[in-house]
């Protein structure tokens, strides 16, 4: 059955029809449909959202459905909305192959845990299609860029999203093919659990995601490539124990956390969790939440720089310390996302209701 892929909102349906959840974004972008007032006045967890259950499109991935009578009403309030995909609920992973302009990185980062030995020379690689091809060569496995078997949909960037399913019993993390903690290869991104990719057909300011051949589902993803997955770090991390501390911040963030509360053990953790949740926005370039989990982190710490709690220089340093661990780079936006949410914050001094 051919897929509509020149109208928005028959693509939409179109993949909630394969069971693929959807979600809006925003016209001409790759970044989802912006929340609610509320929603961005008052950061919470999408858990807590009464938005998503009313049928809004607040949180991104998070309110993806496919129910079509909420899909109409969204695409029907603004047709030119993008089709994003939420991966995990639809069981996809989708392999994102890069093609940009970028310096050659050392051996070791090229291909992650694979010994390149220095007699090897790498001065014919230039982008993520290489960095894979070389990976399936070095399997004895056909280049999965060419796998004409499966959904393949072609980037306004000249790159490639290599769409499978994954098979019964896996779960798959996202990544950035940048990334220090979890990469396939060198500008290799992996869309899976956490994260979501732009449906065929959704037009940019870069152009449209248009696919290849005459193939229009996901097959399943092949066992080699699985395996690499979960040979560099994709399998899910499992829960950690009831009471366990969150996960760790980057040392210069403890370090301003820890400078800034005066000792205070329950400051500290309550902006040390959300900081948390800033910093496991690293494991995918987009389609975490970023925005929103900083947001979130400087409504938090404004609310306790309002009560007294900390000041305001080592709150945004922690702030800002996180923020770049997860968007190296990103400097002016991550300030801006902190300042304003720090602002509101503090209008509202956070009651962490102890004695003191």
């Amino acid at each position: 059955m051919p897929a509509p892929w020149a109208d928005p909102l028959e693509t939409a349906l179109w993949c909630a029809a394969q069971g693929w959840p959807v979600h809006p974004l925003s016209p001409g972008r790759k970044t989802p449909a912006p929340n609610c007032p509320d929603c961005r006045d008052r950061p919470h967890s999408p858990q807590e959202c009464t938005c998503i259950p009313a049928g809004h499109w607040c949180h991104g991935f998070h309110a993806a459905t496919t129910d079509p009578a909420v899909i109409g009403a969204w695409w029907g309030r603004q047709p030119r909305f993008g089709v994003g995909v939420a991966c995990g609920p639809a069981g996809l992973v989708v392999i994102d192959v890069d093609a940009h302009p970028a310096p050659l990185p050392t051996p070791d980062r090229l291909l992650p845990g694979i010994h390149i030995p220095d007699s090897v020379c790498l001065d014919g690689l230039r982008h993520g299609f290489h960095s894979l091809a070389v990976l399936a060569a070095l399997r004895g496995r056909p280049d999965p860029a060419e796998d004409a078997s499966t959904l393949r949909v072609r980037t306004p960037s000249g790159g490639l999203h290599l769409w499978y399913t994954a098979r019964p019993g896996q779960e798959w993390r996202c990544s950035t093919g940048s990334g220090a903690a979890r990469a396939l290869a060198w500008q290799v991104d992996v869309r899976a659990h956490g994260g979501y990719i732009i449906a065929p057909g959704t037009r940019t300011a870069s152009g449209r995601y248009t696919v290849c051949g005459s193939v229009r589902k996901p097959a399943p993803l092949p066992e080699w490539l699985g395996a690499e997955l979960a040979r560099t770090g994709h399998r899910p991390v499992p829960p950690p124990p009831r009471g366990a501390s969150p996960t760790p911040v980057p040392s210069r963030a403890r370090a301003a956390v820890i400078a800034a509360r005066g000792g205070r053990d329950s400051a500290e953790r309550a902006l040390a969790t959300v900081l948390a949740a800033v910093v496991e926005c690293a494991s995918a370039p987009e389609g975490t939440g970023f925005s929103e989990k900083l947001n979130r982190a400087a409504f938090t710490a404004g609310g306790l720089v309002g009560a007294g709690r900390m000041s305001a220089e080592a709150a945004e340093s922690a702030l800002l310390a996180a923020a770049l661990h997860a968007r190296p780079g990103q400097e002016r936006r991550c300030l801006a996302i902190i300042r304003s949410g720090m602002g509101a914050g503090s209008r509202r001094p956070l009651d962490l209701g102890e004695r003191r």
